[in-house]
């Protein structure tokens, strides 16, 4: 047995986070069949736990929770705590695993003071960015040094000519109004304690979201107007003593930088001749203060994660030199300077090329450059102090005569730094295809935020694309801490509102706060989500306050307009950016806006009344059970016909009900959607609320044929229709890119928006078939949909209690193996499709349940469907044109189908399947005939 992976509120030896109470979680790996029988945690101040001040012990029998056991006593600023979590088996043997955690300031007060330039300084327009600095000795071997530090807009820390971490955007984003983070370092090995050695700590400052421009209205300063510094160097040597540096009007001074401008939507500039035989003599510094408040850091730090090479110089027909990195994402470009003094060199950056020529116009007013002016010295050159999306980079003023070496350029990809947890593969590469897009969309939007877009003039965290996408992104990545900072920041401007939870965050303007369903709800789904994930159950505690004023302030509301129990206030986004709407560029679809939010409204309750129940608040519980009754009843008074048939007959519509549970009969709905597809051509009308649950929705309710020719369609539009014309990543729109590869608009048209990919959570969910049954997947549903289409499908999702496996492959013979693996102490529901044996112990599926424990399984049988079948009864015809065995099998049974598919090529038989092709009865397509027809085309082998 062995005991590993421990951590400390989800990060691996988190240094000066703001813990809340610090939960424990770790895993343990044994051999199947053995046992826990006793688990204590043991936390001490000393490495070798000499002094222990808090330990958890197991009561009998019953082994604490490894996904989330909390550590509940008086935590001490500055202090590092070890933790050794001990598990001792059945037999009585035990397994031990260490880990650390390192509390910051805390509320422990600042020696340090707010420190800025003076106000001539602030208020120059020629750019001026400041460089704070100080200098100071040793005197004495150190035993540990630690930089605590907030800079305003954005800092970048040096110590002794080396930067300080490798951290990117600090102090990251947040309502400065209320609260900044400070960010603490460990600099130990960083200083020089040699006898009269001196050590000099400089600060550079950028503008950032601070006093740069930001928001959807452009304006700079929204929170300060002048650059801010606050740091503590504490160093503590081997004899005990102390010494304290911190930021003063006294001993700090601060001259120009080399940086020029800096923005995060506009970019940055850096000049090596800025102050070449000008003044820029070091100035004592100017104490201030910040009206908000200091805390311990709730950001993940943003890293560089990938290094990309060019791919390709492209030499466009309008004379520009465009490197191609062949990836679309966030982060910037790092190079190398040989360049001679003087030489200003500009990179532009974009996403796709137009006509062959550089092109970013969708960026908006956003002018996402970098610019570097060369004073003859050799060095790598990269931005501090913002951040681009893009895949391409125009490079202009590289001097004549000097080779541009793609190898001396880099794109470095930043992202907050996520753990990796979910892997699939799939038999087709434009399935996997789309599984990447989907990641580099959360790589590029996952930037200290969950953010809309990582290129143009926003940059936001917009709730509803976080909610759409939040279940993917848990399997993809572990959420849990980034998710805490965004749902923290989230619930301190719902306070501000009384409860609304507003459509974007930072708020920047309370009285234009976009209140609606499905963003707002980003308050109930996103903390469910979490803790069917994580099984933390005092995150959820934390998040339940923003849960419950959120489903009060709608009722509030409509009891204020009549309690009729239906969301149809405020002005909703409702299903934004589908093609069902007064035209395929308008923003919104044609679906019922309060219908979406009415179900919405009661999904919501329905989940924070399950909230209440696990925390015990049973007054809660009972009270929005029976409020959740009164919606649904609304809404099938309002939404629905006294025979059962829904009113909003769109697909979107088809799939709120579905997904929300709301309906009075369930078969009718489903044969309602499935002629709602039909009359669509089988194209996807969704936006933002239909599309990224259609397929699931789709798949859980006896149509998972149909989910996935929706999936595999290379026809406008759908997601296989974007990987051909070339994405990299998830758009925004369906067709943000047209068909001659031009961009279909630029007032809100980003190639980098993940909502779209929430789609891979189908294959996750469905496809490899892993669902949880109890929180953390310590009992999990293992519920593959296996599809000739795909031959293969392989994942693996490293949950809270460990490594969770599902494959299948169609084999050759016709039969079909399914491999499980489950992590330790752990259970499994397996249901295998199509099993000979399903009519002994079926479930409503018709699949064998079998339930396993901990170790690797192996199924392998002949299905009761072959699976080799090329086509199904719902495949449609389009798909069959380019098979020649299949158009000869149709031009032999049925000439007229052939006829209308090859030379008249119409649509409305295209779109026919064996399922559908009956309705056209009155041109021969008779039972007798569609049933030779589908037998023939049935028994064709992929």
């Amino acid at each position: 047995m062995k005991v590993s992976q421990i951590r400390v509120n989800g990060i691996d030896g988190p240094l000066g986070f703001d813990y809340g109470t610090p939960r424990c979680s770790w895993l343990v790996e044994g051999a199947s069949d053995e046992t826990i029988a006793a688990t204590r945690i043991e936390v001490s101040d000393s490495p070798a736990f000499s002094h222990i001040v808090h330990t958890v012990e197991s009561a009998p029998g019953s082994p604490l929770d490894s996904a989330a056991t909390p550590l509940d006593f008086r935590l001490e600023p500055r202090t590092r705590y070890h933790v050794r979590v001990t598990a001792t088996g059945a037999d009585g043997t035990a397994a031990r695993g260490e880990g650390w955690f390192e509390t910051g300031k805390m509320d422990e007060p600042w020696e340090g003071r707010w420190i800025t330039p003076s106000e001539e300084d602030n208020r120059r327009d020629d750019g001026y960015h400041p460089e704070f600095a100080r200098e100071f000795a040793v005197d004495g071997p150190v035993e540990q040094a630690r930089l605590y530090i907030c800079g305003l807009g954005l800092f970048e820390a040096e110590l002794n000519g080396r930067k300080v971490g490798d951290e990117h955007l600090t102090p990251y984003t947040g309502d400065y109004d209320r609260e900044v983070q400070s960010i603490a370092f460990d600099v130990t090995g960083m200083l020089d304690a040699a006898p009269g050695a001196t050590n000099t700590l400089s600060v550079r400052l950028g503008n950032g979201w601070y006093k740069g421009r930001f928001g959807l209205a452009g304006k700079e300063h929204l929170y300060g107007d002048s650059f801010r510094l606050v740091a503590e160097l504490r160093i503590r040597r081997s004899d005990g003593t102390e010494t304290v540096i911190g930021t003063d009007a006294g001993t700090w001074r601060y001259r120009g930088s080399d940086t020029t401008f800096s923005g995060i939507y506009d970019g940055e500039t850096l000049d090596r001749t800025r102050w070449a035989g000008g003044d820029n003599p070091w100035k004592p510094a100017v104490e201030t203060s910040v009206d908000a408040t200091l805390t311990d850091r709730l950001s993940l730090p943003v890293t560089v994660h990938e290094i990309l090479p060019v791919r390709e110089v492209v030499h466009t027909p309008a004379g520009e030199t465009v490197l191609d990195f062949g990836q679309n994402f966030a982060g910037c470009v790092a190079f190398r300077s040989h360049l001679p003094a003087g030489v200003r060199v500009t990179l532009d950056f974009g996403e796709i090329l137009q006509h062959g020529d550089f092109y970013n116009a969708n960026y908006r007013s956003a002018k996402s450059r970098f610019v570097y002016v060369s004073d003859g010295r050799e060095e790598t050159v990269a931005p501090s102090f913002t951040y681009f999306g893009f895949r391409y980079v125009r490079v202009t003023g590289w001097p004549e005569g000097t080779p541009l070496d793609p190898a001396d350029f880099e794109g470095r990809a930043m992202y907050s730094d996520l753990r990796r947890t979910g892997r699939i593969d799939t038999g087709r590469d434009d399935v996997n295809r789309l599984v990447s897009n989907a990641l580099w969309g959360q790589r590029s939007n996952f930037v200290d935020l969950p953010t809309d877009c990582p290129q143009r003039d926003e940059r936001l965290g917009w709730t509803g694309d976080a909610q759409v996408f939040c279940g993917t992104a848990s399997y993809a990545m572990d959420t849990a801490a980034f998710y805490r900072k965004f749902l923290h920041d989230l619930r301190g401007d719902q306070r501000k509102l009384g409860g609304g939870v507003p459509g974007v965050i930072p708020m920047l303007d309370p009285h234009g706060a976009a209140i609606g369903a499905v963003w707002g709800d980003a308050a109930t789904f996103m903390p469910t989500i979490l803790f069917e994930r994580y099984a933390d159950k005092t995150a959820l505690r934390e998040t339940y306050p923003m849960m419950r004023d959120w489903i009060d302030w709608i009722a509030d509301n409509d009891r204020e307009r009549g309690a009729r129990y239906l969301f149809d206030f405020c002005p909703q986004l409702g299903d934004w950016l589908a093609l069902n709407g007064r035209t395929q560029q308008s923003m919104k679809g044609g679906t019922d806006d309060f219908f979406i939010s009415s179900c919405y409204w009661a999904e919501s309750t329905r989940m924070t009344a399950d909230a209440a129940a696990i925390l015990g608040l049973d007054d809660d519980e009972r009270r929005f059970r029976d409020l959740y009754g009164r919606i649904r009843e609304a809404v099938l008074r309002e939404y629905y016909t006294p025979t059962g048939r829904l009113a909003i007959d769109t697909q979107t519509g088809y799939v709120v009900a579905l997904y929300s549970g709301i309906y009075p009969d369930k078969d009718r709905l489903v044969e309602a959607f499935r002629e709602r597809l039909y009359k669509d051509c089988y194209r996807i009308s969704g936006g933002f609320v239909g599309a990224p649950i259609m397929c699931r929705v789709m798949a859980d309710n006896g149509m998972g044929d149909e989910a996935m020719n929706l999936l595999l369609s290379h026809d406008f539009p759908g997601w296989m229709h974007c990987i051909d014309l070339g994405a990299t990543t998830i758009w925004e729109r369906w067709n943000s890119m047209l068909d001659d590869g031009t961009c279909s608009g630029t007032m809100m048209n980003s190639f980098n928006h993940y909502a779209f990919g929430s789609v891979v959570e189908y294959l996750y969910r469905n496809v490899a078939g892993l669902t949880a049954l109890e929180p953390g997947f310590r009992r999990a549903r293992i519920a593959p949909m296996p599809d000739a289409r795909l031959g293969h499908c392989r994942m693996s999702y490293d949950s809270a209690y460990g490594r969770y496996r599902s494959e299948w492959e169609i084999l050759a013979d016709g039969d079909l193996h399914v491999t499980v693996e489950v992590p330790f102490g752990c259970e499994a529901e397996v249901r295998l499709p199509f099993h000979p044996d399903a009519a002994e112990t079926p479930d409503a599926g018709g699949r064998t349940v079998v339930t396993v424990g901990a170790g690797v399984h192996g199924f392998t049988y002949t299905p009761t469907r072959d699976m080799r079948a090329r086509y199904s009864r719902s495949t449609l015809f389009k798909r069959m044109l380019a098979d020649d065995e299949a158009m000869a099998i149709i031009a032999r049974e049925t000439p007229m189908l052939a006829h209308m598919l090859v030379n008249e090529h119409d649509e409305d038989y295209l779109c026919d399947s064996l399922d559908t092709l009956g309705v056209k009865f009155f041109m021969g397509f008779d039972d007798a005939t569609v049933a030779r027809l589908a037998d023939a085309l049935l028994a064709l082998r992929a």
